[in-house]
Formats: C-alpha cells, sequence, structure tokens
C-alpha cells in the first residue's frame, strides 16, 4: 500500500497495488479523514477487481478541511488530480462529502464510462447486492430490512421486490421506519426523488435517504435507528458506515443472510459470530460489484445489458463462493486471490473487513 500525499491541498490517495493497469475508488472530505479507513476501503476496492479479473487496484482519497475551507480544499484537490487521472494512477469515485458535480473537471482523462458512473453506478451497486441475497438465501417470500438507505436504496428495495422480497424496515443513521406489509418500491423512489432535489451535496446520499424516510413516515415520527436490529427479518442489508455491524451487533441477529450495501460493513470479529451461527455473511467486494462492471462497461451497450451482465456475473460469483466450505467470504476471497495470484508476486496483507 502506497501513500500518494498531495502538494497544494491536505489530502492524500492511499494506492493499494503496484502494477496495475488503473486504480479506482472513493474520495472522500471531512474534518479530518484518517488512512486506516482509506486504506481498507481501497482493499476492499481491489477485491472487487481480483474478484471480476480484472489487473486493477483499489484506491482511496481524502480530503480534510474545515466546512469554511471545503470549495477551495476540494477544488485544490481536483486541480492536483488531473496527473494522477490522465495516467490512470488515481480514478476516483464521488463518496461522502464530494458530489459528481465536484468532479466534473476530472472526467474527461478518465477512461471509464463516464456515463455510468454516479446514478447508474448505485443503481448497480444495489442490483449486485439483491442478487448476492438472492443467490445465498432466496428471496422469494422473504422478509428483508435496509440498514443505510442512501444513494443505491431505491433500485435495492425494487430489486427486492422483483425477486418476491418484501422490505418491512428502512434506516438511516438518522432514525427507522418499518411497514409490516412491505414498502412500495413506487413509493420509495418518489420519496428518494423528492430528497434529493433538497440534500446537500456535501453530505451526499445519507442526507438525501434521511430526507426521504422522513417522506415516507408522513405525519408519524420516525424510530430511532438501533431499533431496526430488533426487527424480525430473514435477510439484512447493511452498511450505513465502516464497521456498523460488529461482533455485539452480529449477536443479536437471527436472519439468514447479512448483505453489505455499503463497504466494509461487517468486522472480522463480526464474520466469526456469523458464521457460528450459520448466517450467510455475503462479502462486500462481491455485492458491490455492479458499480465496477458498470463502469467499465462498453459505453455503446445499452443499459439494460449492463444490469443484465451484473446479475449474470455476480450471481455466478456467489454461487462460487458459497460453494466453499469455508464460508462466502472467504470462498469469495480465494477466488479473488488466485487472480491476484497471476500477476502480483505476494498478495497484500490483510483482507477486506472493517477493523
Amino acid at each position: 500500500m502506497r501513500l500518494h500525499k498531495f502538494a497544494q491541498v491536505d489530502a492524500f490517495v492511499a494506492l493499494d497495488l503496484a502494477g496495475a493497469d488503473a486504480a479506482s475508488g472513493p474520495v472522500r472530505w471531512a474534518r479530518k479523514v484518517l488512512q486506516g479507513g482509506a486504506k481498507d476501503l481501497a482493499r476492499s476496492q481491489t477485491y472487487t477487481y481480483a474478484v471480476l479479473q480484472m489487473r486493477r487496484s483499489g484506491a482511496s482519497a481524502g480530503i480534510s478541511a474545515e466546512a469554511a475551507q471545503r470549495t477551495e480544499s476540494v477544488s485544490g484537490f481536483v486541480a492536483e488530480a488531473m496527473s494522477l487521472v490522465s495516467d490512470g494512477t488515481y480514478l476516483p469515485d464521488a463518496a461522502k462529502g464530494i458530489s459528481e458535480h465536484d468532479l466534473a473537471p476530472l472526467r474527461n482523462s478518465d477512461p471509464r464510462t463516464v456515463a455510468r458512473l454516479g446514478a447508474f453506478s448505485a443503481e448497480c451497486d444495489g442490483l449486485s447486492a439483491v442478487v448476492a441475497a438472492d443467490q445465498a438465501v432466496g428471496l422469494e417470500g422473504r422478509s428483508v430490512v435496509l440498514e443505510g438507505f442512501s444513494t443505491s436504496g431505491p433500485a435495492l428495495v425494487e430489486a427486492v421486490t422483483q425477486r418476491g422480497g418484501r422490505i418491512v424496515g428502512l434506516a438511516t443513521a438518522e432514525g427507522s421506519l418499518t411497514a409490516s406489509e412491505g414498502f412500495d418500491p413506487t413509493a420509495v423512489a418518489e420519496a428518494w426523488a423528492a430528497s434529493r432535489e433538497d440534500a446537500d451535496a456535501r453530505k451526499g446520499g445519507s442526507a438525501a435517504g434521511a430526507t426521504a424516510l422522513r417522506l415516507l413516515a408522513g405525519d408519524s415520527e420516525l424510530d430511532a435507528a438501533e431499533e431496526l436490529w430488533a426487527i424480525s427479518a430473514d435477510v439484512v442489508f447493511t452498511g450505513s458506515k465502516m464497521g456498523v455491524v460488529n461482533h455485539v451487533v452480529a449477536q443479536g441477529l437471527e436472519c439468514l443472510a447479512l448483505v453489505p450495501c455499503g463497504r466494509l460493513a461487517y468486522t472480522a470479529k463480526a464474520l466469526a459470530v456469523l458464521r457460528s451461527q450459520d448466517i450467510v455473511a455475503v462479502p462486500d467486494f462481491l455485492a458491490l460489484a455492479g458499480s465496477t462492471i458498470a463502469a467499465w462497461s462498453d459505453p455503446d451497450t445499452r443499459d439494460d445489458k449492463v444490469r443484465a451482465e451484473v446479475a449474470d456475473t455476480v450471481s455466478l460469483l456467489m454461487s462460487e463462493a458459497l460453494s466453499s466450505a469455508d464460508g462466502a467470504f472467504l470462498g469469495a476471497c480465494y477466488t479473488a486471490e488466485t487472480f491476484l495470484s497471476t500477476w502480483q508476486d505476494d498478495l497484500p496483507f490483510g483482507r477486506p473487513l472493517a477493523s
């Protein structure tokens, strides 16, 4: 793992592997972005590339600045990142505190299919997470909760419903909402669309998600966010923040499968607990492979064909991971590491799990 520090702004990029054709991953802004979390995010993206048999590396950038200096700092990051994007050293994805608008000056040099970054990539992540869950335990007739309702949320809700599942709970860090009969995906999509108009771009999808829940709640009050964990459900999608499912949260789960809808959703200790309870722990780097498939798709391919490729690819890879006697997470790791061994002298130290 190499750390590239910016000269003109308090920012850095963690670059996971040497010798890659290109490196990509999130760029985040906050008062203080920690390098440890960025390195973990880079590793997760590396494993996504590897499980997809792509000779590319994960990366992750952080911009640290007070709110009053955000605009100036982000502009400085973009100006200095121009040369990194041009040679493929780092291709940024908008994440917490950063919008696609912020990164627009860099997109002309980005070799990916730029039109499929942003909203379409998020849609494909929602789809890939649902496909992974469906392959793991089957969604027909299943009750489902979604912790961390954000950018991929509407697509995830729709994909679950299409496969016969029922979303009975939604949550963000600000609150939760339940519907025993299941949320209508059209109502969820409309609430999301309305919330995006008012959301602060600097806060990203989490702010829009919170607003959407309030719109869905109408005159009712939202429950506390942590109450979602008490809802009885067959499948739990989670990912409001890194490590949101630690070993304590994992011990209280009674679901059949835990599926990340955000990177590094569970810790190493939580993984051990999940295995002991026979809960399928879907690997984040596979559940969220949809955006990577979309980003590197042929620009002339129709969107519906890209969605079909996402579904077919993730379904096959998840089936292979489930066949491992060591569980789905390690099964997918073995696939990724077999490919990494074909072009790296040594495997990177540490698998993609939250600290």
